[in-house]
């Protein structure tokens, strides 16, 4: 009985033993973690923090900066031409209330593209400096002076500016006033990405707001990439954008909580969040997985990007 005994607590300390070496640890499962790339630095309207928003200037200095893509805002002049600009009106960027002071309230429809590009959509941002960046002396004097006069650049022009540089562009459809304008921006805008052979499905992407024109582009031109906007969350997100043939979603970086956002990203859905210009909320979206980050400093973002 003694010697059994005996057998017994060798066993038991044999066990222990084993249970504490290395080997049997119990092991990490890696596969609870999906792992994803680095977002894309998607320049808001360019570099718009160093540069004047959506103009060729803020699209180089992005470029400069190393951000992986713009985006920028297109809407439809009187004379059905695109050109690049955010507000339905002219006088935030432009200089148009002091070209055309009887022209109030300065809308881009009711201007002719020729109108339009004599104005100075350069000089507002050394004026306004709003970002603060020439205050802090990360504009050069020399770039404050190459602002002074800046145009407004046709759509035609910042594609082959993206194009000639090998880059990428988002190309945000703006919300037009009349279904006349609606089907003009679309099929203008399509039309163009083809010319230019573009339409491959890696140099551009076409997002709005409104997300009808997300399925007339897909029914123009499939190949085309679709991403709709969204200020606020949407049910059952895969299947609408299943309905809208859309590529992905661009939500406002308050629409989803991080912890959804990653479970939606888990389950294949593309975000790009947008805008996001504080460096904590850049870091927390960094665990979610998201496709690409939206941001008006894409120089910071990428410094960021940078650390281990």
């Amino acid at each position: 009985m003694k010697g059994r005994f005996i057998h017994l607590v060798i066993i038991a300390c044999i066990i222990v033993l084993a249970a504490c070496s290395p080997a049997a640890q119990p092991v990490r499962e890696e596969t609870a973690t999906i792992a994803f790339p680095p977002p894309l630095v998607i320049a808001h309207r360019g570099a718009r923090s160093l540069a004047p928003e959506n103009t060729l200037a803020a699209a180089r200095k992005a470029l400069e900066a190393g951000a992986d893509m713009w985006e920028l805002d297109v809407a439809v002049t009187a004379d059905d031409e695109l050109v690049v600009m955010h507000d339905d009106t002219l006088d935030r960027t432009c200089n148009a209330q002091d070209v055309f002071p009887d022209r109030d309230p300065w809308q881009v429809w009711d201007f002719t593209l020729a109108e339009i590009q004599t104005l100075d959509c350069g000089s507002w941002f050394n004026d306004k400096d709003p970002f603060d960046q020439i205050e802090k002396g990360n504009v050069s004097e020399a770039d404050q002076q190459s602002y002074v006069g800046e145009p407004a650049p046709t759509l035609r022009q910042a594609l082959e500016f993206t194009r000639d540089n090998d880059w990428r562009v988002n190309v945000e459809l703006k919300k037009q006033p009349s279904s006349e304008l609606d089907q003009i921006i679309v099929e203008k805008a399509v039309a163009l990405i083809k010319e230019l052979g573009m339409d491959d499905g890696q140099r551009v992407a076409v997002s709005s707001f409104k997300h009808e024109y997300l399925k007339e582009v897909k029914a123009l031109n499939p190949a085309i990439p679709t991403q709709a906007i969204t200020s606020k969350a949407i049910h059952d997100l895969p299947a609408y954008l299943e309905e809208l043939g859309a590529d992905a979603c661009n939500p406002k970086v308050t629409a989803w909580s991080y912890k959804r956002l990653g479970e939606m990203r888990a389950q294949g859905i593309v975000f790009n969040i947008w805008t996001v210009n504080d460096e904590l909320i850049m870091k927390a979206l960094l665990n979610t997985g998201v496709n690409g980050i939206t941001t008006d400093y894409p120089q910071i973002l990428i410094e960021l990007l940078k650390q281990p």
